[in-house]
């Protein structure tokens, strides 16, 4: 039978706390955000959307998805605020929610691309998707 775990052993910085300054909403929220984001199929309405407002049609030609399946990835974004939409006639127009979420999507893709993650395969870079 192993030994018992013991504890580590301190080091001669043990004294500092470390304490989160956001608060526990903002956390639950980002959270959320992130998890929102964290889909390829919706990063890639919003890097869409980056380019400027568009209708869901515009979106739907684009990106090869369905009239329904681009209208839920919208709604999904919409509901964490990271897409806001305008009725014109029959058409809705989305656009990012500001700028905090267009920096977001820039620096999550230039992120991807520094670091070649593994999901990321060569020549895949620049395919048009």
């Amino acid at each position: 039978m192993p030994p018992p775990p013991r504890d580590p052993a301190p080091c001669e910085h043990t004294g500092q706390k470390r304490r989160s300054s956001a608060h526990p909403a903002a956390l639950r929220q980002a959270a959320a955000l992130f998890q929102a984001l964290g889909d390829s199929e919706r990063l890639r309405l919003l890097d869409l959307l980056a380019q400027g407002e568009a209708c869901v049609s515009e979106l739907v030609a684009a990106t090869g998805a369905s009239f329904s399946t681009v209208s839920q990835r919208l709604r999904v974004l919409r509901t964490e605020g990271v897409v806001s939409a305008r009725r014109e006639g029959k058409h809705v127009f989305y656009r990012l929610a500001d700028a905090h979420i267009e920096s977001l999507v820039h620096n999550a893709l230039e992120h991807a691309l520094e670091h070649k993650s593994p999901h990321v395969t060569k020549g895949e870079e620049h395919e048009q998707a």
